[in-house]
């Protein structure tokens, strides 16, 4: 589906299903040098049981146009346009990694138009060490070497990932190649990752929620281990802020190393 925000053409992945007015409606963000297929078995599952889904390529990335955000306030900004661009009053947000901060300051400023937050694989301070911020500028392939080593848990996932045989650290590895080649004009590689780490409203953010949060995180997870969202789970219990936790198996793409763990906490989540 393509939708016309503000004058660029961004693409939202629909889970296979035409909106259907009276349904809720959820928007998943993806992370730094990923897009929408990373939510592939969640989002045709919500598609298919009663949720409109609005699966994101964020601008200049893959199949939107636009001007790859610079920060998290920018995309924030965005998803609050997309949400107006596309006609949804009210809408649940659903974060990765980079998409986890996004989800977090634009339910912050979108206040009551958010019904849930889901903060997957997040931490704030989310910090990128200075030499992975280098070579992702400099040497973007062994960066995304890199990535692909600390983001798993292990190079094979479980059977019921993407299917039997998947090979997770080679289908992500090409995936963040393709991110990285759609857009010839920004490397928007060390952009999202200059993004993650100059962000610094997340307490913040999370005092002015009105919606409840679920935070889904990776035990074995080392880009963001779940050690690293405790400043967050702690200003929600500071602020009257209804959260829940769930940690899941294996590292940080948590959407295909534990699927359907994941799939049954934004489940459980959304519809309670």
């Amino acid at each position: 589906m393509i939708i016309d925000v503000k004058g660029q053409a961004i693409y939202a992945y629909t889970g296979g299903r035409a909106h259907v007015p009276g349904q809720p409606t959820v928007v998943m963000i993806h992370g730094v040098l990923n897009d929408h297929s990373v939510w592939i078995l969640q989002s045709r599952y919500l598609a298919h049981h009663g949720w409109n889904v609005l699966a994101i390529d964020l601008p200049g990335h893959c199949k939107s146009a636009g001007e790859a955000p610079s920060s998290v306030s920018e995309a924030a900004a965005f998803v609050g346009d997309l949400l107006d661009a596309a006609g949804v009053e009210h809408a649940a947000l659903v974060g990765h990694s980079w998409g986890s901060l996004i989800a977090l300051e634009a339910a912050a400023r979108l206040k009551e138009r958010i019904s849930h937050a889901v903060l997957v694989g997040t931490a704030f301070p989310m910090k990128v060490s200075p030499a992975l911020i280098e070579t992702s500028l400099n040497d973007p392939e062994k960066a995304i070497r890199m990535i692909n080593v600390f983001s798993r848990a292990t190079l094979a996932a479980p059977p019921s990932a993407l299917g039997p045989g998947t090979w997770v650290y080679g289908a992500n590895t090409a995936l963040n190649r393709r991110v990285l080649r759609s857009n010839p004009k920004v490397n928007v590689f060390h952009r999202g990752f200059v993004a993650c780490d100059s962000y610094d409203r997340g307490l913040q953010a999370m005092a002015e929620l009105t919606c409840p949060v679920l935070f889904v995180l990776g035990a074995q997870d080392q880009m963001t281990p779940p050690k690293a969202a405790q400043s967050l789970l702690g200003a929600a219990r500071e602020h009257g802020v209804r959260h829940e936790v769930v940690t899941v198996p294996m590292g940080h793409h948590q959407m295909n190393e534990s699927p359907e763990e994941t799939l049954a906490a934004l489940k459980r989540f959304l519809t309670a």
